[in-house]
């Protein structure tokens, strides 16, 4: 049964998602403080955590940095927090993904659902071979076929791909994107991924200018979406 960690200081909050994922079947702990949640993540051992960053002792971005120094478990941020700079801030801290205040609860546990699959494959490596309608994306090969024909990329635009597609359904962050695929001493060059995006949509999306697979986030990043 898979066990979720709710840390939020909102009674009200902490209740509804209480009821809600009991509901359809998971443990649920909770904790109102970053001291507790720590506390609780580390003797229980959740398979996701839903995060506040709003919290009455430490800062929400604080706890994901040190969850991140000994855990890789999916942190799904729940906040007030609507500013790219904020968003941002905690994606680069390890946060898997983020859902703004006020939110509809269909939403968050479609999200929810999608943190824990992606956490599931042992070894964090997900299949080899990822296929969507359009083209096919083989992993270990190194090679992308659209309509059954192969598509021609730089070594860039793979890269790129490679790191979006081994996340699939989770929003990368722009800093990691350009620090892995362009390096450590990237980081605000955001216009080359503005480029290289569109070139991906161009040679795998049926409508470029409508993407269904290759999603902007504004202000925080990108997402393969199967």
């Amino acid at each position: 049964m898979t066990r979720v960690l709710v840390v939020d200081d909102e009674p009200q909050i902490v209740r509804a998602l209480v009821i809600n994922l009991k509901a359809r079947g998971y443990e649920v702990d909770s904790a109102p403080d970053g001291a507790g949640a720590l506390e609780l993540a580390a003797g229980r051992h959740p398979d996701v955590i839903v995060l506040d960053l709003g919290l009455p002792d430490m800062d929400g971005v604080d706890v994901i940095t040190a969850l991140r120094g000994w855990t890789r478990v999916p942190v799904l941020v729940l906040s007030a927090r609507q500013t790219s700079d904020e968003k941002v801030q905690a994606l680069d801290a390890g946060a898997d993904d983020y859902v703004t205040k006020p939110f509809g609860m269909d939403e968050l546990l479609a999200r929810l659902r999608a943190a824990v699959r992606r956490a599931e494959p042992a070894g964090g490596e997900g299949p080899a071979v990822v296929a969507v309608p359009g083209f096919t994306v083989d992993l270990a090969a190194r090679k992308v076929q659209r309509d059954g024909r192969d598509v021609r990329l730089t070594p860039t635009e793979w890269h790129l791909l490679e790191v979006l597609v081994r996340n699939s359904g989770r929003l990368v962050g722009q800093k990691q994107l350009l620090r892995e695929v362009w390096g450590p001493s990237y980081g605000t060059e955001t216009n080359y991924l503005r480029v290289y995006m569109a070139q991906l949509r161009r040679k795998l999306e049926a409508d470029p200018s409508h993407p269904r697979h290759f999603i902007t986030e504004p202000g925080m990043g990108y997402r393969f979406e199967r």
